[in-house]
């Protein structure tokens, strides 16, 4: 008897139910992994400590349908066409002056603590201000030199959303 549900279970009969439930199954997939939670496998060492090299996480597209980016976020961007994407974090939010001053980031004239940051930095970057519609952003790993970084200014509606982990 329990052979046989067991054998039932592993090799169903295939029949137009068993068909259906798997349509509906790989439907559902498709949906959520193209449209709500985008896998990203992690290229380059801008995000590191905080994302490896070689990791995977998800991008939850629902992250910022309620509210909007704050400084701190760590998000993921429309870089070029639908596919190439950046992971980044948002320091300076419309409005803002950003700036950089031997390695120190400063918003507003004020100095601001980044835990996340654990290799020390030389950056040097005169003040700039964030335009109306954009966010700054940057990367954690500030022991590679400003010029291999993605930075700056980029348009709100570029962000697809924030990572699951």
């Amino acid at each position: 008897m329990a052979t046989s549900r067991l054998r039932r279970f592993m090799l169903p009969d295939l029949n137009r139910k068993l068909i259906l439930r798997l349509l509906l199954v790989a439907l559902a997939a498709v949906v959520v992994f193209t449209q709500i939670l985008i896998p990203l496998r992690i290229e380059g060492h801008s995000m590191e400590p905080t994302y490896d090299d070689g990791g995977f996480n998800l991008c939850w597209r629902g992250r910022y349908l309620v509210s909007e980016p704050k400084r701190g976020d760590v998000v993921v961007i429309r870089f070029a066409g639908r596919r190439v994407t950046l992971l980044k974090r948002i320091i300076g939010l419309a409005g803002d002056t950003v700036e950089f001053r031997n390695g120190s980031l400063f918003v507003n004239g004020q100095w601001v603590k980044e835990p996340y940051v654990r290799m020390p930095s030389d950056w040097n970057l005169a003040p700039r201000t964030v335009e109306p519609g954009k966010v700054y952003v940057v990367g954690d790993n500030r022991a590679v030199t400003l010029d291999r970084h993605h930075v700056g200014q980029v348009e709100q509606e570029r962000i697809l959303g924030g990572v699951v982990w």
